[in-house]
């Protein structure tokens, strides 16, 4: 079901909020020289947004939690110099008080603020009567309605101008990724908020700097509105984050390699429409083989139920695993996806056979 916000179009400073939305700076405002030397080196090359921690909230303590509100002072000189827009996360009503005095342009919440809907409300409380753009970063958790709330928390204050910033999840396995993209979260959001920019951060998803170019260009693949890249004049020298981050001449070499794909034509839009026709067909075809499978997990339920043996045979599920990755490779399937692909429907075959072994007799007839 969709969801309906009383937004406003964002437009700030010319064309710098039409796509791509490009926001750049380092993770930390450190020095007054290290924020004004990359936001001079930025603004040379055309970027128009500059972002810098302030407060930083750090997952364990003794680690640099920023400089506070003397760092201010410091984007307020970038906003002087250049005619940059500045933009800064705010995690309590103190550091919005303290942003709007010194002329922020943007604000933004971070992952573990939204993931808090007490610190939500108190940041839209202190917005009330404020005209400032919010852009708001997904809770480290995959909750989409947890990240929805936050914008309808947000805009229920008075605020119009959302913008979703999608930085990936906190996973607990190993991953190449420190947050996994999940790209299927966003996809949902612009699915329920049409009207919602949404622009996705590589450098909180990759956790390094090798990778950043992939994930920008899926997030222009996939329509998305623009990126928010950690940049620093010195970045192996950053006292927060060094390795997620590049310097501007990296940043535009980025930027130019980018493929930046438009809606299509009318003859794509035909032919795109032919082909999703075929999906659709293919849907339907595995909707009925998924009926028929549990049809069959039933049947074994019962079998199951009447020699009182246990729903999960761990062997059986090992071969399955195996055998469907090895399969699914020969096909040209990656071995994650199969493996996500069988965990559901192992899951709903487990559901299926809960319902038989614990029904009476006369249901499961």
């Amino acid at each position: 079901m969709g969801i309906k916000l009383d937004l406003e179009p964002l437009a700030l400073c010319g064309d710098c909020m039409s796509r791509p939305i490009i926001i750049a700076g380092p993770c930390s405002a450190e020095t007054e020289d290290q924020v004004l030397k990359t936001a001079r080196e930025l603004s040379s090359r055309g970027i128009r947004i500059y972002r810098a921690g302030i407060w930083k909230p750090r997952t364990r303590p003794n680690a640099f939690e920023g400089v506070g509100t003397e760092g201010l002072k410091w984007l307020q000189m970038v906003s002087k110099e250049t005619g940059m827009l500045t933009t800064t996360e705010v995690a309590n009503a103190k550091h919005v008080e303290d942003c709007l005095k010194h002329g922020i342009d943007i604000l933004w919440i971070g992952a573990r603020t939204s993931a808090n809907p007490f610190a939500v409300q108190e940041i839209a409380d202190s917005l009330k009567g404020v005209d400032i753009p919010v852009m708001i970063k997904n809770p480290v958790n995959p909750d989409l309605e947890l990240w929805i709330g936050a914008f309808e928390r947000i805009n229920n204050a008075g605020i119009k101008k959302l913008v979703a910033i999608h930085r990936g999840f906190s996973a607990y396995d190993k991953s190449l990724f420190r947050n996994e993209p999940q790209w299927q979260v966003p996809i949902e959001l612009r699915r329920r908020i049409p009207e919602l920019k949404i622009i996705t951060d590589p450098s909180h998803i990759c956790g390094n700097r090798h990778m950043l170019y992939d994930v920008s260009q899926k997030a222009m693949d996939l329509n998305f509105d623009g990126l928010i890249i950690e940049t620093h004049i010195t970045p192996d020298e950053a006292w927060s984050d060094a390795k997620q981050q590049i310097t501007p001449q990296v940043l535009k070499e980025l930027l130019s390699r980018l493929i930046f794909r438009e809606e299509g034509d009318l003859n794509a839009t035909i032919n795109l429409a032919e082909l999703r026709e075929q999906i659709d067909k293919l849907d339907d075809k595995l909707i009925q083989i998924f009926e028929k499978r549990m049809k069959v997990v039933e049947e074994i339920g019962k079998h199951k139920k009447e020699n009182n043996i246990t729903i999960l045979q761990s062997q059986r599920w090992d071969d399955i695993v195996r055998n469907r990755i090895n399969l699914g490779s020969r096909k040209g399937l990656s071995e994650d996806f199969i493996l996500k692909v069988f965990q559901a429907i192992h899951q709903e075959s487990i559901n299926h056979q809960t319902v038989v072994m614990n029904s009476s007799e006369e249901t499961v007839k």
